[in-house]
């Protein structure tokens, strides 16, 4: 990232990355039933509620919740249905966006995204307009402090990790898919617990932001994510170090 920083790297220096806990577990919950109902109640048969499951334990989500959401998505209990959708957009100084929703109502998750778009120099765009220019990795971030540079380095990449890279006082791993699960295990099983993880949709090539612009698609990208039917939001900008810093202050 040579000097640069990425929304993934200012949530986390921010601290800002899922904060609320009752949004965590409304995300958590829905991604529990249909994961659950896409692909089964039996996390050992189903990679995507294996890897929910984790997210939910790691959240300190009760058991008892746990399983009444898996059960839900089974329809083994009654519950609301949640539809996936990905809005493709695009916001200040020109950068490509990604919108994951989960959401029982799309008319109104789509007007309210629209409204946020246009109301902080926003809007969106058609299909396939930006997904192009992203790619689903795994991503891993983890904290340097306390942690054996070369033990890190030698489970990563003997686990398959396609690229380290560091960050102000951690390391970024990106994996192909299919080596994530066995990159995070491998970390876990070298003592090593990455501060986030998760299957991501990371761009291929950046825009440049500067100026007033800065503000405003770190505004979006917060208002973005603090609405209850977004799951994740994706971007391709890039923003000097210098910038990010000042509009943190």
């Amino acid at each position: 990232m040579s000097g640069h920083s990425k929304w993934h790297s200012i949530k986390h220096k921010k601290g800002a990355a899922d904060a609320r806990r009752g949004k965590v577990f409304t995300r958590i919950i829905k991604e529990l039933t249909v994961a659950a109902r896409d692909g089964g109640g039996d996390p050992d048969s189903n990679p995507r509620l294996r890897t929910v499951v984790a997210d939910a334990k790691a959240a300190n989500m009760p058991a008892d919740n746990i399983k009444r959401a898996i059960r839900r998505g089974t329809g083994e209990e009654p519950g609301v249905s949640y539809e996936e959708v990905t809005y493709e957009a695009y916001g200040p100084g020109g950068a490509a966006l990604l919108i994951e929703v989960l959401t029982d109502n799309t008319n109104r998750a789509v007007g309210e995204i629209r409204h946020l778009l246009s109301k902080h120099g926003g809007n969106l765009g058609t299909t396939n307009s930006v997904a192009w220019l992203f790619a689903k990795q795994g991503h891993l971030i983890v904290d340097r402090s306390g942690v054996d540079e070369d033990a890190f380095m030698m489970a990563a990449i003997d686990a398959g990790a396609d690229d380290i890279q560091e960050e102000d006082q951690h390391w970024e791993v990106v994996t192909s898919p299919e080596a994530y699960e066995s990159v995070l295990e491998a970390l876990k099983q070298a003592g090593i617990e990455p501060a986030s993880a998760q299957l991501a949709m990371l761009p291929q090539n950046y825009v440049k932001v500067e100026g007033t612009a800065v503000r405003q698609i770190l505004k979006l990208m917060e208002l973005l994510e603090d609405h209850d039917d977004v799951r994740h939001v994706w971007s391709n900008f890039d923003i000097d170090a210098k910038e990010i810093e000042a509009s943190l202050a």
